[in-house]
Protein backbone atom coordinates (compact mmCIF):
# COMPACT_ATOMS: atom_id res chain seq x y z
CA UNK A 1 0.00 0.00 0.00
CA UNK A 2 1.40 3.58 -0.52
CA UNK A 3 1.99 6.06 2.00
CA UNK A 4 -1.31 7.55 3.77
CA UNK A 5 -2.15 10.98 3.47
CA UNK A 6 -2.69 13.16 6.53
CA UNK A 7 -6.21 13.31 5.81
CA UNK A 8 -6.39 9.55 5.47
CA UNK A 9 -4.48 8.84 8.66
CA UNK A 10 -6.64 11.49 11.09
CA UNK A 11 -9.38 9.42 9.64
CA UNK A 12 -8.15 6.43 10.56
CA UNK A 13 -7.21 7.82 13.81
CA UNK A 14 -11.10 8.78 14.54
CA UNK A 15 -12.07 5.53 13.75
CA UNK A 16 -10.30 3.72 15.72
CA UNK A 17 -10.90 5.64 18.75
CA UNK A 18 -14.60 5.52 17.78
CA UNK A 19 -13.91 1.72 17.91
CA UNK A 20 -11.77 1.50 21.35
CA UNK A 21 -14.44 3.70 23.00
CA UNK A 22 -17.67 1.70 22.37
CA UNK A 23 -16.41 -2.19 22.08
CA UNK A 24 -13.19 -4.21 24.01
CA UNK A 25 -10.82 -5.16 21.04
CA UNK A 26 -11.95 -9.08 21.31
CA UNK A 27 -15.29 -8.61 20.71
CA UNK A 28 -14.69 -5.96 17.78
CA UNK A 29 -16.20 -5.95 14.38
CA UNK A 30 -15.07 -5.34 11.68
CA UNK A 31 -18.60 -3.77 10.26
CA UNK A 32 -18.20 -0.51 12.67
CA UNK A 33 -15.22 0.54 10.38
CA UNK A 34 -16.32 -0.46 7.24
CA UNK A 35 -19.66 1.13 8.31
CA UNK A 36 -17.79 4.32 9.03
CA UNK A 37 -16.04 4.48 6.24
CA UNK A 38 -19.84 3.82 4.47
CA UNK A 39 -21.57 6.89 6.69
CA UNK A 40 -18.15 9.31 5.63
CA UNK A 41 -18.43 8.11 1.70
CA UNK A 42 -22.16 8.88 1.66
CA UNK A 43 -21.39 12.24 3.16
CA UNK A 44 -18.75 12.92 0.42
CA UNK A 45 -15.92 13.33 3.01
CA UNK A 46 -14.12 10.42 1.21
CA UNK A 47 -12.95 9.65 -2.77
CA UNK A 48 -14.21 6.65 -3.78
CA UNK A 49 -10.27 6.11 -4.51
CA UNK A 50 -9.67 7.05 -0.80
CA UNK A 51 -12.70 4.93 0.41
CA UNK A 52 -11.72 1.88 -1.80
CA UNK A 53 -8.09 2.20 -0.46
CA UNK A 54 -8.62 2.34 3.08
CA UNK A 55 -11.27 -0.29 2.60
CA UNK A 56 -8.69 -2.93 1.23
CA UNK A 57 -6.17 -1.61 3.97
CA UNK A 58 -8.63 -3.07 6.63
CA UNK A 59 -9.53 -5.94 5.03
CA UNK A 60 -5.96 -7.17 4.84
CA UNK A 61 -5.29 -6.17 8.43
CA UNK A 62 -8.55 -8.37 9.81
CA UNK A 63 -7.61 -11.55 7.31
CA UNK A 64 -4.13 -11.09 9.02
CA UNK A 65 -5.27 -11.19 12.58
CA UNK A 66 -7.71 -13.67 12.27
CA UNK A 67 -5.15 -15.93 10.53
CA UNK A 68 -2.78 -15.63 13.38
CA UNK A 69 -5.15 -16.13 15.88
CA UNK A 70 -7.17 -18.95 14.46
CA UNK A 71 -6.42 -22.71 15.02
CA UNK A 72 -6.82 -24.80 11.86
CA UNK A 73 -7.75 -27.47 13.95
CA UNK A 74 -11.17 -26.25 15.22
CA UNK A 75 -12.34 -23.69 12.46
CA UNK A 76 -13.90 -20.83 14.12
CA UNK A 77 -16.48 -18.44 12.98
CA UNK A 78 -14.29 -15.48 11.41
CA UNK A 79 -16.46 -12.57 13.31
CA UNK A 80 -14.60 -9.55 11.44
CA UNK A 81 -16.15 -10.83 8.18
CA UNK A 82 -18.76 -9.06 7.29
CA UNK A 83 -19.46 -9.84 3.49
CA UNK A 84 -19.67 -13.10 1.81
CA UNK A 85 -16.29 -15.25 1.07
CA UNK A 86 -17.13 -14.73 -2.52
CA UNK A 87 -17.32 -11.23 -2.31
CA UNK A 88 -13.56 -11.48 -2.34
CA UNK A 89 -10.95 -13.75 -2.82
CA UNK A 90 -7.68 -15.40 -1.05
CA UNK A 91 -5.27 -12.62 -2.76
CA UNK A 92 -6.95 -10.26 -0.68
CA UNK A 93 -8.24 -8.01 -3.35
CA UNK A 94 -10.80 -5.37 -2.13
CA UNK A 95 -14.23 -6.21 -3.09
CA UNK A 96 -16.64 -4.45 -5.50
CA UNK A 97 -18.25 -1.74 -3.20
CA UNK A 98 -19.81 0.34 -6.09
CA UNK A 99 -21.76 -3.79 -6.73
CA UNK A 100 -22.20 -4.55 -2.91
CA UNK A 101 -23.79 -0.50 -2.12
CA UNK A 102 -25.50 -1.44 -5.52
CA UNK A 103 -27.31 -4.83 -4.51
CA UNK A 104 -27.74 -3.02 -1.24
CA UNK A 105 -29.94 -0.20 -3.02
CA UNK A 106 -31.78 -3.07 -4.92
CA UNK A 107 -32.83 -4.56 -1.80
CA UNK A 108 -34.60 -1.58 -0.45
CA UNK A 109 -36.19 -0.47 -3.52
CA UNK A 110 -37.79 -3.67 -3.46
CA UNK A 111 -39.05 -3.49 -0.04
CA UNK A 112 -40.12 -0.33 -0.36
CA UNK A 113 -41.86 -1.49 -3.45
CA UNK A 114 -43.66 -4.14 -2.17
CA UNK A 115 -45.17 -2.21 0.43
CA UNK A 116 -46.37 0.72 -1.82
CA UNK A 117 -47.78 -2.78 -4.39
CA UNK A 118 -49.70 -3.49 -1.23
CA UNK A 119 -50.77 -0.32 -0.11
CA UNK A 120 -52.13 0.27 -3.96
CA UNK A 121 -53.93 -2.64 -4.08
CA UNK A 122 -55.73 -1.68 -0.46
CA UNK A 123 -56.52 1.74 -2.44
CA UNK A 124 -57.80 0.36 -5.46
CA UNK A 125 -60.17 -2.16 -3.63
CA UNK A 126 -61.40 0.89 -1.48
CA UNK A 127 -62.02 2.48 -4.74
CA UNK A 128 -63.91 -0.37 -6.83
CA UNK A 129 -65.70 -0.40 -3.77
CA UNK A 130 -66.87 2.77 -3.58
CA UNK A 131 -66.82 3.38 -6.96
CA UNK A 132 -69.72 5.38 -8.45
CA UNK A 133 -69.86 5.89 -12.44
CA UNK A 134 -72.75 8.51 -11.94
CA UNK A 135 -69.98 10.92 -10.21
CA UNK A 136 -67.01 10.47 -12.72
CA UNK A 137 -66.69 13.54 -15.07
CA UNK A 138 -64.09 13.81 -17.95
CA UNK A 139 -63.27 15.23 -21.43
CA UNK A 140 -63.48 13.16 -24.69
CA UNK A 141 -60.78 13.13 -27.12
CA UNK A 142 -61.35 16.24 -29.14
CA UNK A 143 -62.07 15.86 -32.77
CA UNK A 144 -61.47 18.95 -34.61
CA UNK A 145 -64.93 20.49 -35.73
CA UNK A 146 -66.75 18.19 -33.60
CA UNK A 147 -66.75 20.78 -30.47
CA UNK A 148 -65.49 19.80 -26.70
CA UNK A 149 -67.39 16.88 -25.09
CA UNK A 150 -67.94 16.27 -21.55
CA UNK A 151 -69.07 12.92 -20.19
CA UNK A 152 -70.80 13.73 -16.84
CA UNK A 153 -71.95 10.15 -15.78
CA UNK A 154 -74.59 9.09 -17.56
CA UNK A 155 -75.05 12.52 -19.95
CA UNK A 156 -72.93 13.43 -23.04
CA UNK A 157 -72.75 17.50 -22.93
CA UNK A 158 -71.31 18.89 -26.35
CA UNK A 159 -70.72 22.57 -26.95
CA UNK A 160 -69.54 23.52 -30.46
CA UNK A 161 -70.05 26.64 -32.64
CA UNK A 162 -68.69 28.78 -35.53
CA UNK A 163 -68.10 32.60 -35.98
CA UNK A 164 -66.89 34.44 -39.34
CA UNK A 165 -66.32 37.49 -40.88
CA UNK A 166 -65.78 38.92 -44.40
CA UNK A 167 -65.02 42.47 -45.28
CA UNK A 168 -67.59 42.38 -48.82
CA UNK A 169 -67.61 45.05 -51.78
CA UNK A 170 -70.59 45.11 -53.68
CA UNK A 171 -70.46 46.86 -57.31
CA UNK A 172 -73.72 46.88 -59.33
CA UNK A 173 -73.48 46.26 -62.60
CA UNK A 174 -76.99 48.93 -63.46
CA UNK A 175 -80.09 48.01 -64.76
CA UNK A 176 -83.57 48.25 -63.54
CA UNK A 177 -85.62 46.69 -60.73
CA UNK A 178 -87.03 43.09 -60.84
CA UNK A 179 -90.30 42.59 -58.24
CA UNK A 180 -88.85 39.47 -56.54
CA UNK A 181 -85.17 39.60 -58.19
CA UNK A 182 -82.11 39.59 -55.90
CA UNK A 183 -79.86 41.58 -57.68
CA UNK A 184 -78.61 44.72 -56.12
CA UNK A 185 -77.66 45.91 -59.63
CA UNK A 186 -80.24 48.68 -59.91
CA UNK A 187 -78.95 50.71 -57.11
CA UNK A 188 -76.51 52.51 -58.58
CA UNK A 189 -74.22 52.65 -55.14
CA UNK A 190 -71.19 50.75 -54.56
CA UNK A 191 -71.44 49.53 -50.55
CA UNK A 192 -68.75 48.48 -48.36
CA UNK A 193 -69.67 45.86 -45.09
CA UNK A 194 -68.06 43.72 -42.66
CA UNK A 195 -70.51 41.47 -42.01
CA UNK A 196 -71.34 37.18 -41.53
CA UNK A 197 -71.53 35.29 -44.63
CA UNK A 198 -74.61 32.29 -45.67
CA UNK A 199 -73.80 31.22 -42.13
CA UNK A 200 -74.49 33.58 -38.98
CA UNK A 201 -72.30 33.14 -36.01
CA UNK A 202 -73.27 29.57 -34.10
CA UNK A 203 -73.30 28.36 -30.36
CA UNK A 204 -74.75 24.71 -29.94
CA UNK A 205 -75.06 22.84 -26.68
CA UNK A 206 -76.46 19.01 -27.46
CA UNK A 207 -77.14 16.71 -24.14
CA UNK A 208 -77.64 13.03 -24.89
CA UNK A 209 -77.88 9.92 -22.39
CA UNK A 210 -79.39 6.31 -22.66
CA UNK A 211 -82.24 6.18 -20.24
CA UNK A 212 -84.01 2.41 -19.64
CA UNK A 213 -82.57 1.52 -23.06
CA UNK A 214 -83.50 4.39 -25.14
CA UNK A 215 -81.42 7.43 -26.42
CA UNK A 216 -82.46 10.84 -25.53
CA UNK A 217 -80.99 13.84 -26.71
CA UNK A 218 -81.39 17.78 -26.32
CA UNK A 219 -80.03 20.32 -28.81
CA UNK A 220 -79.88 24.01 -28.39
CA UNK A 221 -78.65 26.17 -31.31
CA UNK A 222 -78.29 29.98 -31.10
CA UNK A 223 -76.72 31.44 -33.89
CA UNK A 224 -75.94 35.63 -33.65
CA UNK A 225 -74.94 37.71 -36.35
CA UNK A 226 -72.48 40.83 -36.39
CA UNK A 227 -74.84 43.38 -37.81
CA UNK A 228 -77.52 45.00 -36.20
CA UNK A 229 -81.00 43.98 -35.93
CA UNK A 230 -84.23 45.71 -37.78
CA UNK A 231 -86.62 43.07 -37.26
CA UNK A 232 -89.22 42.93 -39.78
CA UNK A 233 -91.52 40.15 -41.52
CA UNK A 234 -88.12 37.92 -41.53
CA UNK A 235 -87.34 38.55 -38.17
CA UNK A 236 -83.37 38.05 -37.82
CA UNK A 237 -82.80 37.58 -41.38
CA UNK A 238 -84.61 40.74 -41.77
CA UNK A 239 -82.06 43.87 -43.83
CA UNK A 240 -80.23 45.24 -40.40
CA UNK A 241 -79.80 48.32 -39.45
CA UNK A 242 -76.95 50.43 -40.09
CA UNK A 243 -77.48 53.20 -37.34
CA UNK A 244 -75.74 53.79 -33.95
CA UNK A 245 -76.89 52.30 -30.67
CA UNK A 246 -77.69 49.13 -32.97
CA UNK A 247 -77.43 45.82 -31.44
CA UNK A 248 -76.94 42.96 -33.18
CA UNK A 249 -79.79 39.57 -33.72
CA UNK A 250 -79.69 36.18 -32.48
CA UNK A 251 -81.29 33.40 -34.36
CA UNK A 252 -82.49 30.55 -32.34
CA UNK A 253 -82.91 28.14 -34.73
CA UNK A 254 -82.81 24.91 -32.99
CA UNK A 255 -84.71 23.84 -29.89
CA UNK A 256 -85.60 20.11 -30.18
CA UNK A 257 -85.43 16.80 -28.49
CA UNK A 258 -84.99 13.48 -29.73
CA UNK A 259 -85.52 9.94 -28.55
CA UNK A 260 -85.24 6.28 -30.29
CA UNK A 261 -83.44 3.20 -30.12
CA UNK A 262 -80.75 1.73 -33.16
CA UNK A 263 -83.57 -0.63 -33.98
CA UNK A 264 -86.89 1.27 -33.88
CA UNK A 265 -85.47 4.48 -35.40
CA UNK A 266 -85.92 7.92 -34.03
CA UNK A 267 -88.30 10.50 -33.20
CA UNK A 268 -87.86 14.55 -33.33
CA UNK A 269 -89.78 16.70 -31.59
CA UNK A 270 -89.13 21.05 -31.76
CA UNK A 271 -87.62 23.22 -34.26
CA UNK A 272 -84.68 22.08 -36.47
CA UNK A 273 -83.99 22.28 -39.96
CA UNK A 274 -87.05 21.42 -42.39
CA UNK A 275 -86.28 18.45 -44.72
CA UNK A 276 -87.12 19.69 -48.03
CA UNK A 277 -84.02 21.05 -49.67
CA UNK A 278 -82.05 21.07 -46.39
CA UNK A 279 -79.52 18.36 -48.58
CA UNK A 280 -79.09 21.77 -51.01
CA UNK A 281 -77.82 23.94 -48.57
CA UNK A 282 -76.24 21.78 -46.55
CA UNK A 283 -74.11 21.11 -49.47
CA UNK A 284 -73.43 24.10 -51.04
CA UNK A 285 -69.83 25.68 -51.22
CA UNK A 286 -71.28 28.98 -50.29
CA UNK A 287 -72.90 28.13 -47.03
CA UNK A 288 -68.76 28.78 -45.96
CA UNK A 289 -68.58 32.20 -47.86
CA UNK A 290 -71.29 34.73 -49.00
CA UNK A 291 -72.50 34.85 -52.63
CA UNK A 292 -75.19 36.96 -53.24
CA UNK A 293 -74.97 39.57 -50.78
CA UNK A 294 -79.34 40.23 -51.16
CA UNK A 295 -78.37 43.37 -49.10
CA UNK A 296 -74.40 45.27 -48.66
CA UNK A 297 -75.67 48.55 -47.34
CA UNK A 298 -77.54 47.52 -44.34
CA UNK A 299 -76.52 43.56 -44.07
CA UNK A 300 -78.89 40.97 -42.53
CA UNK A 301 -78.22 38.11 -40.04
CA UNK A 302 -76.73 36.55 -43.19
CA UNK A 303 -75.95 36.60 -46.88
CA UNK A 304 -78.07 34.68 -49.46
CA UNK A 305 -74.91 32.12 -50.49
CA UNK A 306 -77.08 30.40 -53.31
CA UNK A 307 -80.61 30.74 -51.89
CA UNK A 308 -82.81 31.70 -54.60
CA UNK A 309 -79.93 30.77 -57.21
CA UNK A 310 -80.33 27.18 -57.39
CA UNK A 311 -82.44 26.48 -54.49
CA UNK A 312 -85.63 27.70 -52.49
CA UNK A 313 -84.26 28.29 -48.61
CA UNK A 314 -85.40 24.95 -46.54
CA UNK A 315 -85.60 26.42 -43.36
CA UNK A 316 -86.16 25.78 -39.62
CA UNK A 317 -89.64 24.92 -38.84
CA UNK A 318 -91.16 23.52 -36.03
CA UNK A 319 -91.54 19.78 -36.51
CA UNK A 320 -92.48 16.17 -35.34
CA UNK A 321 -89.92 14.14 -37.46
CA UNK A 322 -89.35 10.20 -37.57
CA UNK A 323 -86.03 9.19 -38.83
CA UNK A 324 -85.56 5.53 -39.73
CA UNK A 325 -82.44 3.49 -38.81
CA UNK A 326 -80.30 3.58 -41.90
CA UNK A 327 -80.33 0.10 -44.10
CA UNK A 328 -77.07 -0.87 -46.03
CA UNK A 329 -76.91 3.38 -46.63
CA UNK A 330 -80.89 3.80 -46.92
CA UNK A 331 -82.41 6.12 -44.31
CA UNK A 332 -85.95 8.29 -44.05
CA UNK A 333 -87.24 10.78 -42.88
CA UNK A 334 -91.13 12.15 -42.40
CA UNK A 335 -92.25 14.91 -40.27
CA UNK A 336 -95.31 17.37 -40.06
CA UNK A 337 -94.58 21.08 -39.51
CA UNK A 338 -95.93 23.84 -38.71
CA UNK A 339 -97.87 25.53 -41.95
CA UNK A 340 -96.32 28.63 -43.49
CA UNK A 341 -98.74 31.43 -45.31
CA UNK A 342 -98.38 32.34 -48.86
CA UNK A 343 -96.29 35.49 -48.97
CA UNK A 344 -95.79 38.19 -51.20
CA UNK A 345 -91.78 38.71 -51.53
CA UNK A 346 -92.55 40.21 -54.89
CA UNK A 347 -94.05 43.23 -53.28
CA UNK A 348 -96.76 45.67 -55.40
CA UNK A 349 -99.25 43.53 -55.14
CA UNK A 350 -98.11 40.61 -57.17
CA UNK A 351 -98.85 37.33 -55.30
CA UNK A 352 -101.64 36.08 -53.25
CA UNK A 353 -101.08 35.38 -49.77
CA UNK A 354 -102.84 33.12 -46.63
CA UNK A 355 -103.13 33.39 -43.23
CA UNK A 356 -105.42 30.34 -42.36
CA UNK A 357 -103.81 26.64 -42.02
CA UNK A 358 -106.70 23.73 -41.47
CA UNK A 359 -103.68 20.74 -41.53
CA UNK A 360 -100.02 20.86 -41.23
CA UNK A 361 -97.19 20.99 -43.99
CA UNK A 362 -95.82 17.52 -44.57
CA UNK A 363 -92.03 16.79 -45.84
CA UNK A 364 -90.00 13.56 -46.24
CA UNK A 365 -86.76 12.79 -47.11
CA UNK A 366 -84.58 9.57 -48.42
CA UNK A 367 -81.14 9.18 -48.75
CA UNK A 368 -78.67 6.77 -49.65
CA UNK A 369 -75.27 6.37 -49.50
CA UNK A 370 -72.98 3.93 -51.19
CA UNK A 371 -69.32 3.80 -53.39
CA UNK A 372 -69.34 3.86 -56.84
CA UNK A 373 -66.25 3.50 -59.12
CA UNK A 374 -64.07 4.31 -55.81
CA UNK A 375 -66.63 7.35 -55.41
CA UNK A 376 -68.05 8.17 -52.04
CA UNK A 377 -71.82 9.09 -52.87
CA UNK A 378 -74.77 10.00 -51.20
CA UNK A 379 -78.21 10.20 -53.37
CA UNK A 380 -80.75 11.93 -52.13
CA UNK A 381 -84.92 12.94 -52.94
CA UNK A 382 -87.30 14.93 -50.33
CA UNK A 383 -90.62 16.30 -51.02
CA UNK A 384 -93.62 18.90 -49.31
CA UNK A 385 -96.74 19.62 -49.52
CA UNK A 386 -99.43 21.61 -48.05
CA UNK A 387 -102.83 23.18 -48.03
CA UNK A 388 -103.40 26.98 -47.96
CA UNK A 389 -106.43 28.01 -46.97
CA UNK A 390 -108.59 31.48 -48.10
CA UNK A 391 -105.85 33.25 -50.70
CA UNK A 392 -106.39 37.29 -50.32
CA UNK A 393 -105.30 39.22 -53.36
CA UNK A 394 -106.64 42.77 -54.25
CA UNK A 395 -108.20 40.98 -57.22
CA UNK A 396 -109.41 37.93 -54.73
CA UNK A 397 -110.61 40.32 -52.08
CA UNK A 398 -110.32 39.20 -48.34
CA UNK A 399 -112.76 36.78 -48.22
CA UNK A 400 -112.11 34.30 -51.10
CA UNK A 401 -112.58 30.80 -49.09
CA UNK A 402 -110.61 29.65 -52.38
CA UNK A 403 -107.57 27.60 -51.15
CA UNK A 404 -104.23 25.47 -53.36
CA UNK A 405 -102.54 22.74 -52.40
CA UNK A 406 -98.51 23.62 -52.54
CA UNK A 407 -96.21 20.52 -53.59
CA UNK A 408 -92.36 20.54 -54.67
CA UNK A 409 -89.57 17.61 -55.02
CA UNK A 410 -86.16 17.64 -55.62
CA UNK A 411 -83.02 15.40 -56.30
CA UNK A 412 -79.80 15.68 -55.97
CA UNK A 413 -76.02 13.76 -56.35
CA UNK A 414 -72.86 14.71 -53.54
CA UNK A 415 -69.46 12.64 -55.50
CA UNK A 416 -66.19 12.51 -53.44
CA UNK A 417 -62.83 11.21 -54.50
CA UNK A 418 -59.68 12.19 -53.20
CA UNK A 419 -59.08 15.83 -53.34
CA UNK A 420 -62.27 16.42 -55.84
CA UNK A 421 -65.80 16.97 -55.13
CA UNK A 422 -68.75 17.58 -57.09
CA UNK A 423 -72.76 18.41 -56.50
CA UNK A 424 -75.81 18.24 -58.90
CA UNK A 425 -79.23 19.42 -57.58
CA UNK A 426 -82.50 20.20 -59.28
CA UNK A 427 -85.80 20.94 -57.46
CA UNK A 428 -89.64 21.44 -59.00
CA UNK A 429 -92.54 23.08 -57.25
CA UNK A 430 -95.75 23.81 -58.36
CA UNK A 431 -96.97 26.76 -55.74
CA UNK A 432 -93.57 26.66 -53.94
CA UNK A 433 -92.32 29.80 -54.97
CA UNK A 434 -88.72 31.01 -55.41
CA UNK A 435 -86.34 31.96 -52.97
CA UNK A 436 -88.08 30.88 -49.66
CA UNK A 437 -90.72 28.66 -48.74
CA UNK A 438 -93.78 29.96 -50.23
CA UNK A 439 -92.61 33.52 -51.58
CA UNK A 440 -94.92 34.38 -54.30
CA UNK A 441 -96.07 30.88 -55.17
CA UNK A 442 -99.66 31.83 -56.07
CA UNK A 443 -100.76 34.80 -58.48
CA UNK A 444 -102.88 37.33 -57.50
CA UNK A 445 -105.70 35.51 -59.73
CA UNK A 446 -105.37 32.48 -56.96
CA UNK A 447 -103.68 30.34 -59.25
CA UNK A 448 -100.30 28.85 -58.59
CA UNK A 449 -97.27 29.62 -60.15
CA UNK A 450 -94.55 26.58 -61.07
CA UNK A 451 -90.93 26.98 -60.18
CA UNK A 452 -87.86 25.25 -60.66
CA UNK A 453 -83.93 25.34 -60.57
CA UNK A 454 -80.90 24.01 -59.94
CA UNK A 455 -77.46 24.08 -59.44
CA UNK A 456 -73.82 22.45 -60.05
CA UNK A 457 -70.63 22.47 -57.79
CA UNK A 458 -67.27 21.09 -58.11
CA UNK A 459 -64.45 22.17 -55.83
CA UNK A 460 -60.77 19.92 -55.78
CA UNK A 461 -58.03 20.61 -53.21
CA UNK A 462 -55.05 21.85 -55.33
CA UNK A 463 -53.01 21.25 -52.52
CA UNK A 464 -53.26 19.89 -48.88
CA UNK A 465 -54.63 22.80 -47.61
CA UNK A 466 -55.67 24.72 -50.26
CA UNK A 467 -59.11 24.25 -52.04
CA UNK A 468 -60.36 25.78 -55.21
CA UNK A 469 -64.49 26.30 -55.71
CA UNK A 470 -66.71 26.92 -58.33
CA UNK A 471 -70.62 26.71 -59.12
CA UNK A 472 -73.04 28.02 -60.69
CA UNK A 473 -77.11 27.75 -60.66
CA UNK A 474 -80.39 29.09 -61.46
CA UNK A 475 -84.15 29.68 -60.21
CA UNK A 476 -86.97 30.20 -61.92
CA UNK A 477 -90.46 31.20 -61.34
CA UNK A 478 -92.84 30.66 -64.18
CA UNK A 479 -96.45 32.91 -64.48
CA UNK A 480 -99.52 31.30 -63.62
CA UNK A 481 -102.14 30.87 -66.33
CA UNK A 482 -104.00 34.25 -67.21
CA UNK A 483 -101.02 36.30 -65.54
CA UNK A 484 -99.21 38.60 -67.05
CA UNK A 485 -97.32 40.20 -64.43
CA UNK A 486 -93.72 42.25 -66.62
CA UNK A 487 -92.05 43.51 -63.76
CA UNK A 488 -91.94 40.17 -61.44
CA UNK A 489 -89.02 37.84 -61.92
CA UNK A 490 -88.43 35.30 -63.99
CA UNK A 491 -85.05 34.22 -63.36
CA UNK A 492 -82.40 34.67 -60.65
CA UNK A 493 -78.72 33.09 -61.35
CA UNK A 494 -75.27 33.57 -59.91
CA UNK A 495 -71.69 32.61 -60.83
CA UNK A 496 -69.04 31.70 -58.22
CA UNK A 497 -65.58 31.17 -57.57
CA UNK A 498 -63.91 30.82 -54.27
CA UNK A 499 -60.33 29.87 -53.01
CA UNK A 500 -60.06 28.36 -49.44
CA UNK A 501 -56.94 27.96 -47.34
CA UNK A 502 -57.00 25.72 -44.14
CA UNK A 503 -55.10 27.69 -41.66
CA UNK A 504 -55.06 25.53 -38.66
CA UNK A 505 -57.63 22.68 -37.49
CA UNK A 506 -59.58 25.15 -36.42
CA UNK A 507 -59.48 28.12 -39.19
CA UNK A 508 -60.12 28.81 -42.56
CA UNK A 509 -59.66 31.57 -45.23
CA UNK A 510 -61.75 32.55 -47.64
CA UNK A 511 -61.24 34.28 -51.18
CA UNK A 512 -64.64 34.93 -53.27
CA UNK A 513 -66.03 36.32 -56.06
CA UNK A 514 -69.94 36.07 -56.69
CA UNK A 515 -71.97 37.88 -59.85
CA UNK A 516 -75.37 37.62 -59.46
CA UNK A 517 -78.11 38.43 -62.53
CA UNK A 518 -81.95 39.21 -61.88
CA UNK A 519 -84.20 39.11 -64.89
CA UNK A 520 -88.38 39.78 -65.07
CA UNK A 521 -90.83 38.72 -67.37
CA UNK A 522 -90.53 42.00 -69.08
CA UNK A 523 -87.67 43.87 -70.26
CA UNK A 524 -86.12 44.17 -66.65
CA UNK A 525 -82.96 43.28 -65.25
CA UNK A 526 -80.20 43.90 -62.96
CA UNK A 527 -76.48 42.78 -62.07
CA UNK A 528 -73.94 42.97 -59.55
CA UNK A 529 -70.81 41.88 -58.44
CA UNK A 530 -69.13 40.91 -55.01
CA UNK A 531 -66.05 40.17 -53.85
CA UNK A 532 -65.58 39.06 -50.25
CA UNK A 533 -62.54 38.16 -48.19
CA UNK A 534 -62.71 36.35 -44.30
CA UNK A 535 -61.97 33.90 -42.21
CA UNK A 536 -63.98 31.65 -40.16
CA UNK A 537 -63.22 29.63 -37.03
CA UNK A 538 -65.14 25.80 -35.89
CA UNK A 539 -64.45 24.04 -33.16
Amino acid sequence: MGRLSLRQIALLGCAFTLGSLTVLPATAHADDYTELLDILRAKGSLTRGEYSSLLAHHLRRSHSENSGNQDSSSPRRNRYRRYNPTQYDGSLKPPDVTTIAASQAARRAAQEATASARDARSMLAQARTSYDPDSVVRVKPYVAGKGVTVQAGQIEINLSGFINGFYTYNSPGGGRPVAGGISTGSSGFDSSSVRNGLLPGGLILKLNTVQDGIKLGAVFGMYPGLNNADVGALNANSGGSPVGLGTAGVDFRQVYMTAGTDRLGTIKIGRDIALFASDAILNDATLLSVGSTGSNTNPANTSLGRIGVGYVYTDWLPQITYISPKWHGLQGSLGIMTPLDQFNFAGNGLSATTTQHSSPMVQGKVTYDTTIAGFTTRFWTSFLTQHVQNLTSSTLGTDSRKGATVAAGDVGVKLSRGPFEGVAYYYYGNGLGTTGLLFDGISQNGRKRNSEGYYVQASYKILPRLKLVGSYGVSNLYQAAGEDNPSLVRRNESEVGAVYYTLTDWMFLVGEYAHTESAAHGPNRESDHTMSAGAMITF
